[in-house]
Protein backbone atom coordinates (compact mmCIF):
# COMPACT_ATOMS: atom_id res chain seq x y z
CA UNK A 1 0.00 0.00 0.00
CA UNK A 2 1.34 3.40 -0.95
CA UNK A 3 1.66 6.01 1.72
CA UNK A 4 1.61 9.58 0.54
CA UNK A 5 2.85 12.69 2.28
CA UNK A 6 0.09 15.14 3.10
CA UNK A 7 1.15 18.54 4.40
CA UNK A 8 -0.07 22.11 4.74
CA UNK A 9 0.69 24.43 1.86
CA UNK A 10 3.68 26.75 1.79
CA UNK A 11 4.61 29.75 -0.32
CA UNK A 12 6.74 27.52 -2.52
CA UNK A 13 3.68 25.44 -3.54
CA UNK A 14 2.14 28.08 -5.79
CA UNK A 15 3.52 26.65 -9.07
CA UNK A 16 2.58 23.10 -8.08
CA UNK A 17 -1.01 24.19 -7.36
CA UNK A 18 -1.28 25.92 -10.73
CA UNK A 19 0.04 22.81 -12.48
CA UNK A 20 -2.36 20.54 -10.61
CA UNK A 21 -5.28 22.84 -11.47
CA UNK A 22 -4.46 22.51 -15.16
CA UNK A 23 -3.82 18.76 -14.92
CA UNK A 24 -7.17 18.11 -13.20
CA UNK A 25 -9.70 20.77 -14.13
CA UNK A 26 -8.10 22.20 -17.27
CA UNK A 27 -7.80 18.70 -18.73
CA UNK A 28 -11.57 18.24 -18.24
CA UNK A 29 -12.32 21.50 -20.03
CA UNK A 30 -13.31 23.21 -16.78
CA UNK A 31 -12.26 26.70 -15.77
CA UNK A 32 -9.21 26.77 -13.54
CA UNK A 33 -8.74 28.77 -10.36
CA UNK A 34 -7.30 32.21 -10.84
CA UNK A 35 -3.68 32.68 -9.75
CA UNK A 36 -4.70 35.26 -7.14
CA UNK A 37 -6.94 32.66 -5.46
CA UNK A 38 -4.10 30.12 -5.44
CA UNK A 39 -1.70 32.70 -4.01
CA UNK A 40 -4.15 33.44 -1.17
CA UNK A 41 -4.12 29.73 -0.38
CA UNK A 42 -0.33 29.60 -0.14
CA UNK A 43 0.07 32.86 1.77
CA UNK A 44 -2.96 33.44 4.00
CA UNK A 45 -4.85 30.15 4.32
CA UNK A 46 -1.93 27.72 4.10
CA UNK A 47 -2.66 26.12 7.47
CA UNK A 48 -6.08 24.88 6.29
CA UNK A 49 -5.02 23.89 2.75
CA UNK A 50 -3.17 20.67 1.98
CA UNK A 51 -0.90 19.24 -0.69
CA UNK A 52 -0.52 15.50 -1.40
CA UNK A 53 2.84 14.23 -2.59
CA UNK A 54 4.00 10.90 -3.93
CA UNK A 55 7.68 11.22 -3.12
CA UNK A 56 8.45 14.73 -4.39
CA UNK A 57 5.65 14.73 -6.97
CA UNK A 58 2.52 16.81 -6.17
CA UNK A 59 -0.53 14.66 -6.96
CA UNK A 60 -3.46 16.43 -5.28
CA UNK A 61 -4.64 19.18 -2.99
CA UNK A 62 -7.50 20.32 -0.77
CA UNK A 63 -8.29 24.01 -0.31
CA UNK A 64 -10.31 25.34 2.62
CA UNK A 65 -10.73 28.63 4.40
CA UNK A 66 -11.55 29.27 8.03
CA UNK A 67 -13.48 32.27 9.27
CA UNK A 68 -14.15 32.30 12.96
CA UNK A 69 -15.82 29.01 13.87
CA UNK A 70 -16.67 28.15 10.25
CA UNK A 71 -14.66 26.43 7.55
CA UNK A 72 -15.37 26.49 3.83
CA UNK A 73 -13.98 23.46 1.99
CA UNK A 74 -13.87 24.71 -1.59
CA UNK A 75 -11.75 22.40 -3.73
CA UNK A 76 -10.41 18.88 -3.70
CA UNK A 77 -8.38 17.80 -6.71
CA UNK A 78 -6.34 14.68 -7.42
CA UNK A 79 -4.66 14.00 -10.76
CA UNK A 80 -6.40 11.23 -12.72
CA UNK A 81 -3.80 8.48 -12.23
CA UNK A 82 -4.09 8.88 -8.43
CA UNK A 83 -7.88 9.18 -8.18
CA UNK A 84 -8.40 5.56 -7.18
CA UNK A 85 -5.70 5.57 -4.53
CA UNK A 86 -5.69 6.57 -0.86
CA UNK A 87 -4.67 10.15 -1.70
CA UNK A 88 -8.21 11.49 -1.48
CA UNK A 89 -8.89 9.91 1.92
CA UNK A 90 -5.53 11.08 3.25
CA UNK A 91 -6.29 14.66 2.15
CA UNK A 92 -9.73 14.46 3.78
CA UNK A 93 -8.15 13.04 6.94
CA UNK A 94 -5.68 15.93 7.18
CA UNK A 95 -8.55 18.39 6.71
CA UNK A 96 -10.78 16.75 9.34
CA UNK A 97 -7.91 16.60 11.86
CA UNK A 98 -7.23 20.30 11.27
CA UNK A 99 -10.82 21.53 11.73
CA UNK A 100 -12.76 19.12 13.94
CA UNK A 101 -11.88 20.74 17.26
CA UNK A 102 -11.83 24.35 16.02
CA UNK A 103 -15.01 24.89 14.01
CA UNK A 104 -18.72 24.58 14.62
CA UNK A 105 -19.75 24.25 10.97
CA UNK A 106 -18.14 23.08 7.75
CA UNK A 107 -19.56 24.23 4.40
CA UNK A 108 -19.19 22.61 0.98
CA UNK A 109 -20.33 23.82 -2.43
CA UNK A 110 -20.50 21.45 -5.38
CA UNK A 111 -21.98 21.15 -8.84
CA UNK A 112 -25.12 19.03 -8.82
CA UNK A 113 -23.69 16.60 -11.38
CA UNK A 114 -20.53 15.93 -9.32
CA UNK A 115 -21.74 12.63 -7.83
CA UNK A 116 -18.34 11.57 -6.40
CA UNK A 117 -17.93 14.81 -4.43
CA UNK A 118 -21.52 14.70 -3.19
CA UNK A 119 -21.01 11.10 -2.03
CA UNK A 120 -17.82 12.11 -0.24
CA UNK A 121 -19.64 14.94 1.53
CA UNK A 122 -22.41 12.54 2.61
CA UNK A 123 -19.82 10.03 3.85
CA UNK A 124 -18.42 12.80 6.06
CA UNK A 125 -21.92 13.49 7.43
CA UNK A 126 -22.79 16.60 5.40
CA UNK A 127 -26.42 17.40 4.65
CA UNK A 128 -27.44 19.34 1.55
CA UNK A 129 -29.11 22.51 2.80
CA UNK A 130 -29.52 24.78 -0.21
CA UNK A 131 -28.50 25.99 -3.60
CA UNK A 132 -26.48 29.02 -4.73
CA UNK A 133 -27.27 30.53 -8.12
CA UNK A 134 -24.60 32.42 -10.11
CA UNK A 135 -22.08 31.39 -7.44
CA UNK A 136 -18.86 31.63 -9.49
CA UNK A 137 -20.48 33.67 -12.26
CA UNK A 138 -23.64 33.86 -14.36
CA UNK A 139 -25.23 30.45 -14.80
CA UNK A 140 -23.01 28.70 -12.24
CA UNK A 141 -25.18 26.83 -9.75
CA UNK A 142 -23.88 25.00 -6.69
CA UNK A 143 -25.44 22.82 -4.06
CA UNK A 144 -24.54 23.79 -0.52
CA UNK A 145 -24.06 21.22 2.22
CA UNK A 146 -22.85 21.46 5.78
CA UNK A 147 -21.62 19.54 8.77
CA UNK A 148 -22.54 21.15 12.09
CA UNK A 149 -20.95 20.61 15.51
CA UNK A 150 -23.53 17.98 16.53
CA UNK A 151 -22.81 16.02 13.34
CA UNK A 152 -19.05 16.26 13.90
CA UNK A 153 -19.57 14.70 17.31
CA UNK A 154 -21.98 12.05 16.01
CA UNK A 155 -19.53 11.15 13.20
CA UNK A 156 -16.41 11.15 15.39
CA UNK A 157 -16.39 7.35 15.89
CA UNK A 158 -16.51 6.88 12.12
CA UNK A 159 -13.73 9.46 11.65
CA UNK A 160 -11.67 7.52 14.22
CA UNK A 161 -12.27 4.18 12.41
CA UNK A 162 -11.22 5.80 9.12
CA UNK A 163 -8.05 7.12 10.76
CA UNK A 164 -9.03 10.76 10.24
CA UNK A 165 -8.72 11.61 13.93
CA UNK A 166 -7.10 9.83 16.85
CA UNK A 167 -9.35 8.01 19.28
CA UNK A 168 -10.29 10.03 22.32
CA UNK A 169 -9.23 8.65 25.70
CA UNK A 170 -12.09 6.75 27.37
CA UNK A 171 -12.56 9.43 30.07
CA UNK A 172 -13.05 12.14 27.39
CA UNK A 173 -15.18 10.08 24.98
CA UNK A 174 -18.00 9.52 27.49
Amino acid sequence: MNHYTIRSLSTADFAALATLENDVFGAMGEAVLCPHYLRLCTEIFADSCFLALDGDRPVGYLLSFTRGKEVYCTTLAVIPEYQRTRVTMQLIGAFVRRVIEDVDVCWFTVKEDNAPARALHRMLGAQEVGRKVDFYGPGDERLVSKIDRATFERMRAKYERLGFVPARPADVAA
